[in-house]
């Protein structure tokens, strides 16, 4: 058999087989409501989502506006993106996070999170 030929079936063989794995470990990791997270954003935003939330005074008034509510800063802790550039910085003996995101107007927004061992602060949350 030609080597062009047996490269062949061995790279189908290798992507049903990794195809089959990816199934079976995924349906498996659903059925326990296990998260796969190895990229830095989803690790980050899985601890802040693990913690117990606390409100600053600002970031309560802002709520208050209603222009954005608990289930946006959930969705944003969820499905937003970490600016790295601006954080993982200490800041109030914790690290400061900065999370773009979206209300439920689509409208984007800006939450700014300080991430504490035992809990998060959510410091302010701003329009874009």
């Amino acid at each position: 058999m030609k080597l062009r030929f047996r490269l062949a079936f061995y790279l189908f063989g290798l992507f049903l087989g990794i195809f089959a794995v990816v199934q079976f470990l995924g349906a498996k990791a659903e059925a326990k409501g296990v998260m796969f997270c190895y990229l830095p954003n989803c690790r980050v935003l899985k601890d802040l989502r693990s913690k117990s939330l606390n409100y600053s005074p600002e970031a309560k008034a802002t709520l208050e506006e209603n222009w954005v509510n608990l289930d946006d800063i959930k969705k944003t802790l969820e499905f937003g993106d970490v600016d790295f550039s601006k954080s993982n910085k200490v800041y109030k003996k914790g690290k400061i996070y900065i999370i773009e995101g979206q209300n439920s107007s689509n409208e984007e927004i800006t939450v700014t999170m300080i991430n504490f061992t035992d809990k998060v602060l959510l410091e302010k949350i701003e329009k874009k």
